[in-house]
């Protein structure tokens, strides 16, 4: 039963609200800690900023009760059945373990009914590599961008913080979940109450879903001087074919001598060793995360044969491409929940 402030504040503002909206929250073990949180946190402020209990949410997963996240975090969870008790919006969570297979049933359920299914990080990930999408804008934490592009998924990869298909919604998580719980009720908010939610989570800003991520590292620290952060972004930008240290100082207008010296008290490093590092994090992610060969990673990170990628990687992890990737691709001892 709505209350009678709520129909008066409607009447005020113009919105059709619903007397409530439900959400189930789909955890596999080994779910974002951070994820489930900034849900829950968010619905639990909107209810606060407005006054009632406008959203309630519940735990659903394919392995009911007790189930841990990476964190340590444990929910309790509840069965899910395909096409019973289907919720408003149903958001499933990124973490370790995905296996789509056990979700993907749920969200062609929601969709033919015209429900809404957000999915996060990894999830989202998941979600592109098991639908091989032909068509439509997708979009993932940026850190699994190179591995799509690389695995050859043909889809249109975005960099926005979430993207619609229809009723599915791709999305990075992790910072941005708060943001999309927001969007996902900016129908059924006033302007003021979106406001003041914001305020409580002490939001600088609510960015629209569509905005990009800030996958740079000049992005996220903007303390950076304007030179550094340049210097960071060509890096970025040239893994597969990598300037030398000399051409990112000329491209940024100063000597290398000048580069290096305010490289190293920010960046912990000389540019040659940032840099290289960078492409090692992108093989590292290339290795855990596609099929490709050594050799092909090598060549997409700016190595010139496998030896040489072997070698750096290495040195930098201590272990070899093919140690890393029998570990990641060996089932973890007590996985389960």
């Amino acid at each position: 039963m709505m209350h009678a402030h709520s129909q008066e504040k409607q009447e005020l503002s113009g919105h059709n609200f619903p007397a409530e909206l439900s959400f189930e929250i789909y955890v596999q073990s080994g779910f974002s800690d951070f994820e489930v949180s900034a849900i829950t946190h968010t619905l639990e402020v909107i209810n606060h900023v407005v006054g009632e209990t406008r959203c309630k949410w519940s735990f659903v997963s394919n392995t009911p009760g007790f189930v841990t996240g990476a964190g340590g975090q444990i929910v309790r969870a509840a069965p899910v059945i395909p096409d019973h008790n289907l919720s408003d919006h149903m958001i499933v969570v990124g973490g370790l373990n995905h296996h789509p297979q056990d979700w993907l049933p749920r969200l062609r359920s929601m969709d033919r009914v015209g429900r809404t299914v957000a999915l996060l990080s990894s999830a989202a990930t998941a979600y592109i590599k098991a639908s091989n999408l032909q068509s439509g804008a997708v979009t993932t934490h940026w850190s699994d961008h190179a591995a799509l592009r690389e695995g050859g998924y043909r889809c249109e990869i975005s960099n926005r913080l979430s993207e619609r298909n229809g009723n599915i919604i791709t999305s990075a998580g992790a910072g941005s979940t708060s943001e999309l719980v927001i969007e996902l009720l900016s129908g059924f908010l006033t302007a003021y109450e979106m406001t003041e939610v914001g305020n409580h989570l002490v939001l600088p800003s609510i960015r629209n879903c569509r905005a990009d991520q800030p996958n740079s590292i000049a992005d996220v620290y903007p303390c950076f001087d304007s030179k550094l952060s340049r210097a960071i972004k060509l890096m970025e930008q040239g893994i597969e074919e990598p300037k030398s240290v000399e051409e990112i100082a000329e491209c940024v207008g100063i000597s290398t001598r000048q580069l290096e010296r305010i490289f190293k008290p920010n960046m912990g490093a000389t540019p040659a060793k940032f840099y290289k590092s960078l492409r090692l994090k992108r093989a590292r992610t290339l290795i855990e995360e596609t099929p490709l060969d050594i050799l092909e990673i090598a060549l997409a990170t700016g190595f010139s044969s496998s030896n040489t990628l072997s070698k750096a990687f290495r040195d930098e992890y201590g272990k070899t491409p093919y140690q890393v990737r029998t570990r990641k691709l060996s089932p973890t001892p007590g996985g389960g929940n």
